[in-house]
């Protein structure tokens, strides 16, 4: 296949890059005598190692600048950006995945909003929607990183080519799917919510999903806005579309008491065990850097992935996302060239290569991705006409990061129905 030419700020080692204000020269930098710019984020275990890469790129390129980045992962980030907040104690930068916290912070004056070359640079390489995403009060607060495709249903290739099942199309077609897989003595669905702090938040995609192929996109966003309540009726109808799945112990590996207790990357596990244990995962792309190694060695051989069907033909087959945006608590040497770094395709590709993300930018090499899963994924994404972030990044803190999360938990426990569950969240809303 013919190679992409990546125009702008990838750096490809000819001499025109020098000239562009997002890959400035590494000896320009001014020096400083505290050469420690602290990084926090959510990365951990693979996802940690792929990100080191790229920071190890960053400081290699700058090792004559006077500073350097350290990158710390924490399980529990969520809570720790706001314990070390509320203690004016953050890190230099940080990476967040609910644009409502980014607004939160900047609307207490935590963050420093980029400046004119750093603006610039994301107008280079993101499309608009990256920008007022990262955006609050009219200055632009966030850079997006590594980003993710989340309405897609992942499947042990070999095994459905084995027992001759079909990629459904429509909602109708996966229950019918569903119910030939109980029929031949097989779990159809895998489904982890467990994730330390965070338990609940896969829960939470799955409803932004049937939120989308139920009611559209247009009540999605009344939803996130609380322009309707949470526990509008169409939100209850979308929650026990999830229902008919999560509380089926015939249709989810190891039961609905399972589901809280097994850890999101460990979910897509049972579907290439030997032999498999479930049929069926639905997660974003990112999950491929979770898989056992052997599947994620030979992926295209092994991995078979289709999107989340249709409910209603009238809204297709929408594309939910997410990811995460940098944002900066200081502005100390190091801090906007790193930011302005991880606009360009070379703070991207390596973490490409080995696989487990996407990214948004406009000038990509689609070719740097390395296979034909995570390719085509990322040009989906990147070319989607109906895109919507996660709903439950975009909302308030205590909901989206809160009230949300233990509601969904609550619910495939069997603790709440539908309705009280989605009430108990909607009485969290700020007022």
């Amino acid at each position: 296949m013919k190679k992409t030419l990546v125009i702008g700020c990838a750096a490809l080692g000819i001499a025109a890059v020098l000239f562009s204000s997002c890959n400035k020269n590494a000896s320009a930098a001014k020096k400083t005598d505290d050469g420690i710019v602290r990084v926090e984020g959510p990365f951990r275990g693979e996802e940690e190692a792929r990100f080191q890469e790229i920071v190890k790129i960053f400081n290699e390129k700058y090792k004559d600048s006077g500073f350097q980045v350290q990158y710390e992962g924490s399980p529990d980030f969520e809570v720790q950006i706001q314990v070390e907040t509320q203690a004016n104690t953050p890190p230099d930068i940080a990476a967040i995945s609910q644009p409502g916290t980014m607004k939160r912070f900047a609307e207490a004056g935590l963050l420093k909003a980029l400046d004119a070359d750093t603006v610039a640079c994301v107008n280079e390489n993101y499309a608009p929607v990256w920008k007022e995403l990262g955006s609050y009060n009219g200055n632009v607060y966030g850079v997006f990183h590594r980003v993710n495709a989340k309405s897609f249903v992942w499947y042990n290739k070999k095994e459905w080519a084995k027992r001759g099942y079909s990629i459904p199309k429509t909602w109708d077609e996966l229950r019918a799917l569903e119910e030939k897989m109980v029929a031949d003595g097989i779990t159809p669905w895998t489904v982890g919510f467990e994730s330390g702090a965070a338990t609940g938040w896969p829960g939470t995609d799955w409803l932004e999903d049937m939120m989308l192929r139920t009611a559209g996109p247009d009540v999605y966003d009344k939803w996130v806005n609380h322009e309707i309540p949470f526990n509008d009726p169409a939100v209850v109808n979308a929650l026990k579309y999830c229902g008919e799945i999560f509380l089926n112990n015939k249709y989810v590996y190891g039961g609905a008491a399972n589901i809280v207790t097994l850890n999101y990357g460990d979910s897509i596990k049972p579907l290439f065990e030997n032999p498999p244990k479930a049929m069926l995962h639905r997660q974003g792309n990112f999950i491929t850097g979770f898989m056992q190694q052997e599947i994620q060695d030979n992926p295209e051989e092994n991995v078979g992935v289709f999107p989340l069907p249709s409910v209603d033909e009238k809204w297709g087959t929408p594309v939910l996302g997410g990811g995460d945006q940098f944002v900066a608590f200081s502005d100390k040497p190091g801090v906007k060239e790193f930011l302005e770094f991880l606009t360009t395709w070379e703070g991207c590709a390596p973490w490409a290569r080995v696989g487990g993300a996407l990214f948004p930018h406009k000038n990509q090499n689609f070719d740097d991705y390395g296979n034909s899963i995570e390719r085509e994924i990322a040009k989906v994404l990147v070319n989607a006409t109906v895109f919507r972030f996660d709903a439950s990044d975009l909302m308030p803190t205590e909901v989206g990061s809160g009230s949300f999360w233990t509601g969904m938990v609550n619910y495939a426990t069997g603790a709440e129905k539908a309705e009280q569950c989605l009430k108990t969240i909607d009485e969290t809303w700020p007022r």
